[in-house]
């Protein structure tokens, strides 16, 4: 594909729903392909690698695409990029400046690495643990994966002395970041960058990656500012809190005072990880209700606290995510031991009950 196709590839890619705005974009084309054209020309006469200040630049020339575009929801402008079509993660978040992210989001991120990877292709798969000393975040490109973890900066030591146990380490760099590469006897890899920002961030691949296959990876690794992170994560990870949460908990009763607002703690996570969180909060509340009338001999809370668990094996959400992981099973067992009139002291640390 010739650059101009791509240019006109992009700006169709802009107008998804068909709404007629291309003739309004075409200064926008004309400029853009003017900018690729010199950077290539930049490229060949320096003898440079420019491509992440083309990135840059074009990611700029986009966000006056995205004005024009601002009726459009971020999630068709940015999402769906395939393996092969040659658009980088930045460069379609570029396309979607105006997108809206809560301050908790945003704050969330903000304490967060903010490291991708800028390869088309590669996409977030898993997000969990967001929390302000850990997290984890898994890319997949067909049958490649990279786990990204990061910790609290004093536990450097000990997961540095974990990998030397497999051999000695290389030096690498990741975006300018001290690092070092490990390969375990079953052939993984492992990247430990060195502590940053009161962090340091473990790298994991699969196990079907060569040393070049990681090479290049690392080579495109960028860390990006806050809105870029969370422009590049699935629509359905950075949906607004209460919004995914009314969803979730379309057919599953509430406990008396549970707080919807409460529930905005979760924050960014993949679908999985943010379900756990929410009926995480309805199941601890409504066995607070349960021990409340126990204590009180309030025999009608107590039944009605016990049918609204038993009744958890047939919530949507636990059924649908019991096809993924094992927290439905682990729910169902306090629940069921609500329903029979007794519960282990084990239930706080199970549920992730406070």
């Amino acid at each position: 594909m010739t650059t101009e196709e791509r240019v006109d590839q992009l700006v169709r890619d802009s107008d998804p729903g068909g709404l007629g705005m291309m003739g309004d974009l075409g200064g926008v084309k004309q400029t853009l392909l003017e900018d690729i054209m010199s950077e290539s020309l930049v490229r060949r006469s320096v003898g440079m690698p420019s491509r992440r200040l083309w990135v840059r630049r074009f990611a700029g020339v986009m966000t006056a695409a995205a004005v024009l575009l601002s009726i459009v929801p971020a999630s068709m402008v940015l999402r769906g990029q395939g393996e092969d079509d040659g658009i980088s993660p930045i460069v379609s978040a570029g396309a979607g400046a105006g997108a809206v992210f809560s301050p908790l989001a945003m704050e969330a991120a903000e304490r967060s690495p903010r490291l991708l990877i800028d390869q088309a292709g590669w996409t977030v798969v898993a997000l969990a643990e967001f929390s302000e000393n850990y997290g984890v975040v898994r890319f997949r490109r067909g049958g490649r994966e990279l786990e990204m973890n990061w910790y609290a900066a004093y536990v450097y030591t000990d997961r540095y002395a974990g990998q030397r146990d497999a051999g000695p380490g290389k030096s690498v760099r990741v975006d300018d970041w001290p690092a070092d590469a490990f390969q375990s006897l079953s052939g993984d890899f492992t990247v430990l960058l060195r502590p940053r920002d009161n962090l340091v961030v473990e790298m994991k691949t699969s196990e079907n990656w060569s040393r070049k296959d990681l090479d290049r990876v690392l080579a495109d690794i960028v860390r990006v500012d806050a809105r870029t992170w969370l422009a590049v994560l699935p629509a359905e990870m950075v949906m607004p809190v209460r919004e995914r949460a009314t969803k979730v908990l379309a057919d599953v009763p509430l406990p008396p005072g549970f707080d919807m607002a409460a529930l905005e703690e979760i924050g960014v996570s993949d679908p999985y990880h943010f379900n756990v969180g929410v009926t995480s909060r309805v199941g601890c509340g409504w066995i607070a209700e349960w021990q409340r009338a126990r204590s009180s001999g309030d025999e009608a809370g107590v039944r009605r606290a016990a049918d609204a668990l038993r009744s958890s094996h047939g919530w949507r959400v636990l059924r649908d995510m019991d096809k993924a992981g094992d927290w439905p099973e682990v729910f169902w067992e306090y629940a069921d031991e609500i329903a029979a009139g007794t519960l282990r002291p084990g239930y706080v640390q199970g549920l992730g009950c406070q």
